[in-house]
This record gives structure tokens, C-alpha cells and sequence, in this order.
């Protein structure tokens, strides 16, 4: 593990590697927009992407986006922009895979690779694993649910009240 990001919502991992740090290929795990709050809208997938390659372009970074796909994760929507760009500030070359997964309560995580293209196909498969076993929490019920009723047998009617 690299470290904590997103105030602590989320986390750097990579294998050691022999080039200096800011060179390592890594995946990113995140909660990237916390749930709405009150009558907040929440933040669209397609929002989402637009606000990742808007900063991609604010950091004057040129890039190429080489595909962007619509996908379930965990029976969520997802969104998944995967980039090409040459990093200005090292003068090096990133594939950058992002998947954005709409959590329950509108809240959107991230799962990202950043990697030299010369490793893709050996770490894709990686990403892919962790998008396979990814599970996301189970909404929380708010203060005004009750209990849902007991389910009645599917052959007797519903009693009235």
C-alpha cells in the first residue's frame, strides 16, 4: 500500500518497482463523492467523467481517450474512461483505466490503474479482478423506514388491515 488518499477515502496500491516513486504503476481505490446530503442533487456517473477530464486538461495534460464504456459492477451502474496521456511534469507516457461505480445512496467510487502502456495487458487483468470481486455496502435504511412487514405466503391473499 502507497498511502491513503481522498482524506482517507480511499487507497494507493502497487508492488514495489525500481523507478523512483512517481513512476510506479498503481491502482486506486475510492469513494471520490460522498452520498448527497438533504436535498443536494447527487453528482451523475457522466458528471463524474466529465469532472475527471476536465482535470486532466486543468493539469495540461494532452489526452487521448482511447475508450469509454457503460458497465454494471455489483449490479451498479458504471462508467469506465480509459485515457492515454504524456505526463508533462516527467516526461512520461500513462494508460489511465477509470471506473466509476454509483454506490446505493448515490454515492460514486472509483477504481483506477494508472499505468506505462508497456504494462497493460500485464496489469488490466489485475483491475479486472478487483472489479469482479467488488461488493459495495447495502443502503442504509434512514430513521423514517420501519421494518418491512413480514412477507405473507404467496398462495394466502394479504390480510387487510
Amino acid at each position: 500500500m502507497l498511502g491513503e488518499v481522498f482524506n482517507g477515502n480511499g487507497v494507493v496500491v502497487a508492488p514495489p518497482q525500481k523507478q523512483d516513486r512517481a513512476l510506479w504503476d498503481a491502482i486506486t481505490v475510492a469513494l471520490v463523492v460522498p452520498p448527497p446530503i438533504g436535498d443536494e442533487e447527487p453528482i451523475s456517473l457522466n458528471g463524474v467523467i466529465e469532472q475527471a477530464s476536465s482535470g486532466l486538461r486543468e493539469s495540461g495534460q494532452d489526452f487521448q481517450t482511447l475508450q469509454r464504456q457503460e458497465r454494471t459492477i455489483d449490479h451498479k451502474p458504471a462508467q469506465m474512461l480509459k485515457v492515454r496521456y504524456h505526463e508533462k511534469a516527467n516526461a512520461h507516457d500513462w494508460i489511465e483505466e477509470m471506473i466509476f461505480i454509483e454506490g446505493p445512496e448515490n454515492e460514486i467510487y472509483s477504481v483506477a490503474l494508472k499505468c506505462s502502456p508497456r504494462n497493460l495487458a500485464r496489469l488490466e487483468p489485475v483491475l479486472n479482478g478487483v472489479l469482479a470481486a467488488w461488493t459495495l455496502p447495502a443502503a442504509e435504511p434512514s430513521a423514517n423506514d420501519s421494518e418491512p412487514p413480514p412477507k405473507q405466503p404467496e398462495t394466502t391473499p394479504p390480510k387487510p388491515h
